[in-house]
């Protein structure tokens, strides 16, 4: 951990969205991990700690009011030596339902009644109640789509160091028929430049190939475009930092999410880079079997639907 204001990180959430999991990567990187402390202690907890501290805190801890949480964070926040951050996980409905059906465990806020109707009005009930942290959060993650490995890789990115202050960017390559990123502030769409997928070499390769690069940045429209959204970007960066934004993520799609937004993010990451800036890069769609069929009318993807792939869910409901 790097020198400075002793970091601490509240986790909260939805319930089945992997605030566990979150806590255990960050008492992995050497937080000292609590789950679930009265709310009433955690000025204590904090002030009596010697190095970082991550606690977990949802509508089941003791004495929980999402104004008194506020209240806590708004007072750690105004501490010299503390660093604070409030990270949110949350989740689609439907994925929270599956999952807990497929655990067949209670949901904390359920009230009576047929299994699912339990377990889903208790998911509302709950999403209302922990609203204003969710607006308050320096980070939220949504896990619906996000396989374990990149929610260590996330969380790792973020506070390996303990959580540094300034801004740290996130770059994500999509494909819209997917979906947008729930998380994004920005979004761009590149669905107009060149598509590598209708040349049947690079069609296997994703933008991290050098040919996919190449034939991306051959576009005539390209030099332009790059030149307008890097025009863009940079003086943003500077106005997030003064208004105190601790994480940035900047979304950018094409069709399958395997080509021309894989090659931006990474020219992206690069040149910020340059810069000075904290980036991280994911992509979305790779990994993932490039099964999907262009349509002939339209530059849209037809794909067959995958269900999200959900985290293991057994430690956190």
């Amino acid at each position: 951990m790097n020198a400075g204001p002793r970091p601490f990180v509240l986790v909260t959430g939805l319930s089945g969205a992997g605030k566990a999991s979150i806590l255990r990567v960050l008492e992995d990187l050497g937080f000292e991990t609590v789950d679930n402390p009265p709310l009433a202690i955690l000025d204590a907890l904090v002030e009596e700690g010697a190095g970082p501290i991550a606690a977990g805190i949802d509508a089941r801890t003791r004495g929980f009011e999402p104004a008194r949480a506020l209240a806590t964070i708004a007072r750690l926040r105004q501490h010299p030596g503390i660093a604070t951050w409030l990270v949110f996980a949350t989740a689609e409905e439907e994925v929270l339902l599956r999952r807990y059906t497929e655990t067949r465990r209670r949901h904390p806020l359920a009230p009576g009644g047929p299994m699912g109707s339990r377990v889903q009005d208790g998911i509302l009930r709950e999403a209302a109640l922990l609203a204003p942290l969710r607006d308050a959060a320096d980070l939220v993650i949504d896990t619906s789509t996000l396989p374990l490995p990149e929610l260590r890789r996330l969380i790792e990115g973020r506070f390996k160091d303990g959580g540094t202050p300034g801004l740290n960017i996130n770059l994500k390559s999509f494909g819209f028929p997917k979906g947008l990123p729930r998380e994004a502030d920005l979004v761009f769409d590149l669905r107009f430049l060149a598509n590598p997928h209708y040349d049947a070499l690079l069609r296997p390769l994703t933008g991290r190939d050098p040919a996919v690069a190449e034939y991306v940045a051959a576009d005539p429209h390209f030099p332009a475009f790059w030149s307008r959204l890097t025009g863009f970007i940079e003086p943003l960066l500077p106005r997030y930092v003064a208004e105190g934004k601790k994480y940035l993520t900047i979304a950018i799609g094409c069709t399958g999410g395997r080509h021309r937004s894989v090659f931006v993010v990474e020219k992206m990451a690069a040149h910020l880079r340059q810069q000075g800036w904290r980036v991280d890069v994911a992509h979305r769609e790779l990994g993932q079997a490039p099964d999907m069929v262009l349509s002939p009318s339209a530059d849209t993807v037809q794909a067959p639907p995958a269900p999200p792939m959900p985290l293991s869910m057994n430690s956190d409901i």
